[in-house]
């Protein structure tokens, strides 16, 4: 995938060199001649009554006597990308652009908080914006939040702790909501489509930082931080949009395989859009392609940015063993990534949410600065 200087993405193309066909000798004797005429005449009854092609000798001489050229078998026609896939985000050209501020929501000694809106492959989104006190540019960074049911969701909510300690940091943070959350616009196929417009908000979010031209914000350094549910939102970000981030962190992470999430989640809720789901685009036992092309997992050899996880050993909302198997599939495709487990934490990050954050901080500086 290409990177496009302002704005938007698109994925380059690869081109076959065409085959290349012998030429014929203007003379040849005629005795030659009637040698090939027969040779070609003797083939050609023979592959009339089915006979299979002879091999050629293999004593090191040519035994080619005909100029005709070299046979070449059909392509095979590709298979269609399935429009909700991975393949198909990482296929799309991706637009993020528009940053907007608002009305000032909050003033401290060390940064501002803004209302901020942004296009995002066509939709306005909502947000906020913390932007540090001082002379810029700082490094950015975007953070994904967990589920909230959008119908109670306001804006800036889920990790108003993280919010406000980065920006204390230095860090520009720009906290996405997501389409049909607060203030975005609505796409009334997102759940169906498992949720991977989100992934396409939070790309949208980084290309619009690089695109504001704002003198606060250094768009060439620019880290990604989710949790929970947006923990998956980050996974499926790195696959997709290789080189946009410049590091990434996930807190008590979802599963990478949305199969899993469904049946922990949703699934025993009896969840109705489970039902819609399915017959848009069948189980994991009647359509298994679809489930493996919609895993990050799949395509976790294209990520180049470092991970790290944090994953308490009390979670009983996002079990451990998802961040395990995570990691594990990480490190054997040779990437960077660590998992710190932290113990007898839960979900939320109590005790042990200041030590997790001054990790997280040396890791964004670590990459950042």
């Amino acid at each position: 995938m290409r990177w496009r200087g302002r704005g938007g993405v698109s994925a380059g193309l690869m081109s076959v060199p065409a085959s290349v066909v012998a030429s014929v000798p203007v003379f040849v004797p005629v005795f030659v001649l009637v040698f090939v005429l027969v040779a070609l005449a003797g083939c050609a009854a023979g592959e009339r009554e089915g006979a299979a092609p002879t091999a050629p000798p293999t004593t090191g001489r040519s035994s080619a006597t005909s100029h005709d050229p070299p046979r070449t078998e059909a392509s095979p026609t590709p298979t269609p990308v399935d429009p909700v896939s991975i393949p198909a985000l990482i296929a799309r050209p991706h637009t993020g652009s528009d940053l907007r501020l608002g009305a000032v929501l909050a003033r401290t000694a060390a940064y501002t908080s803004h209302a901020v809106t942004y296009e995002s492959d066509g939709l306005t989104i909502s947000g906020i914006m913390n932007i540090p006190e001082g002379e810029g540019p700082f490094p950015a960074l975007v953070l994904a939040h967990g589920y909230i049911d959008p119908a109670v969701y306001t804006t800036g909510r889920g990790l108003a702790r993280e919010q406000d300690l980065l920006a204390r940091e230095g860090y520009v943070v720009l906290h996405t909501d997501y389409r049909n959350h607060a203030g975005s616009d609505d796409d009334p196929d997102n759940d169906v489509n498992l949720r991977l417009g989100y992934t396409e908000d939070v790309i949208g979010a980084a290309l619009a930082l690089r695109d504001s031209g704002r003198p606060e914000i250094d768009g060439d350094r620019i880290g990604l931080l989710g949790r929970s549910m947006g923990g998956g939102v980050v996974y499926n970000t790195l696959v997709v949009a290789p080189g946009l981030f410049d590091a990434a962190v996930v807190f008590a992470p979802v599963s990478s395989r949305p199969a899993e999430n469904i049946d922990h989640f949703q699934r025993p809720d009896g969840d109705p859009v489970v039902a819609e789901i399915e017959a848009a685009h069948g189980t994991p036992a009647s359509n298994p392609a679809f489930w493996r092309e919609v895993s990050p997992l799949t395509y976790v050899d294209r990520v180049t940015e470092p991970l790290l996880i944090h994953h308490g050993t009390a979670d009983t909302t996002c079990p451990l063993a998802w961040s395990e198997r995570t990691a594990a599939d990480f490190e054997a495709a040779g990437k960077d990534v660590r998992l710190i487990k932290y113990s007898g934490e839960g979900h939320t990050f109590g005790p042990q949410w200041p030590t997790s954050m001054r990790r997280t901080l040396a890791f964004f500086d670590e990459h950042l600065r």
